[in-house]
């Protein structure tokens, strides 16, 4: 039988997974063509770097990458591990915050150092927030899962739904992933991430407004991260995937 903090957690993980699969507002598809617009104004060779960077970043955690330092909690309630992990985004969203408007301040040159540090703090958050739901990082397929939760809060609304329904009944698929972890798209994953951040992020290389632009956006961020990877972990321990 559910508590009562439960039962607040499955109400709200039901509305959660119905914007999951909700279709796209007109609203996003006309972000979608003015961040397309602006992206013809960005010069190649920065386009071309942002994307080494996160080609990096992805395959540093595929390929082994360990970040965690949170503390295993053992035999916790829910709501004992959801209080844990929102401290631990909280911090997160207050440091990249400060991040985001120290490299905005800077210009173009520490703007672009910007993106593989939010990145890594923002792997980083994911793999402690894994931790304190109880998950073993140790398995590569725990990875591929942080990646989805990554690729699910920074995907177009177009393509938010198609990595939803990979995550759903979790524990069956994730006994058919291959072996080889190279199978893993992630082509197409760094491609949704840059395309669904370049709107905001690319405002931040601009002089004068770069410092308040990265204070918010990275904040915002953060917190959208978090909230989409509490509500990925609250949906397999509270076995409420739904179709």
């Amino acid at each position: 039988m559910m508590d009562i903090y439960e039962q607040k957690v499955n109400t709200e993980l039901a509305a959660w997974q119905k914007k999951m699969l909700s279709r796209p507002f007109l609203l996003n598809r006309l972000s979608k063509k003015l961040q397309t617009r602006i992206n013809n104004w960005i010069p190649d060779k920065i386009h071309r770097a942002i994307t080494a960077t996160i080609k990096q970043m992805i395959r540093g955690v595929l390929f082994g990458a360990k970040y965690t330092t949170a503390d295993t909690l053992v035999n916790a309630t829910l709501q004992e591990r959801e209080e844990a992990a929102q401290k631990k985004i909280d911090w997160y969203r207050k440091t990249a915050a400060i991040e985001g408007g120290i490299t905005g301040a800077g210009g173009i040159l520490l703007g672009l150092a910007d993106f593989p540090i939010l990145i890594s703090l923002k792997l980083k958050m994911l793999f402690d927030i894994a931790v304190l739901y109880g998950m073993d990082i140790h398995d590569y397929r725990e990875r591929v899962y942080i990646l989805h939760i990554f690729e699910l809060a920074f995907s177009s609304d177009e393509h938010r739904k198609n990595v939803y329904l990979k995550m759903i009944e979790w524990e069956e698929k994730r006994k058919r992933l291959p072996e080889d972890i190279n199978a893993f798209d992630w082509r197409n994953f760094q491609q949704e991430y840059r395309d669904y951040i370049d709107l905001a992020k690319m405002a931040q290389l601009v002089p004068v407004i770069g410092a308040p632009v990265g204070l918010i956006v990275n904040y915002r961020l953060l917190k959208k991260l978090g909230i989409t990877a509490m509500n990925a972990y609250r949906m397999r321990l509270l076995n409420f995937d739904e179709k």
